[in-house]
């Protein structure tokens, strides 16, 4: 069983940045695919971005790409989700989830083990 715990979401005001960590306090994340996922009030989930485990293969939603960077240190068995240049759109409970496989996947389905999320708020 995997446990994950995300950390590091705020308040934050526009332009700003944040480091949203995951990691799995019971234990290793193993050797599985990351994802990051958000979900604003009234909306539904929505995919963010994802990391193998070697953290060589990555990829982000287009609304994130060129301000957010997700990576992982495995020696610390830690993901991270650095978030740039944050918009009051980005607002949302960021949620970090994995799979018992490695290859990227965007599909919130697929994913078997969930964090409770952290919230981000960003004011204008």
């Amino acid at each position: 069983q995997v446990h994950l715990v995300e950390s590091g979401g705020g308040l934050v005001q526009v332009g700003d940045s944040l480091r949203l960590s995951c990691e799995n306090p019971r234990g290793t994340l193993g050797r599985f695919v990351m994802g990051w996922f958000r979900q604003a009030p009234g909306k539904e989930r929505e995919f963010v971005a994802v990391i193998s485990w070697s953290g060589t293969s990555l990829d982000l939603h287009d609304s994130v790409r060129g301000r957010f960077i997700v990576s992982r240190d495995n020696t610390k068995d830690t993901g991270y989700l650095q978030m740039n240049n944050l918009k009051p759109g980005d607002t949302a409970v960021y949620y970090c989830a994995t799979a018992p496989f490695d290859s990227l996947c965007g599909k919130i389905e697929a994913y078997k083990f969930w964090g409770r999320g952290t919230q981000v708020t960003v004011s204008s």
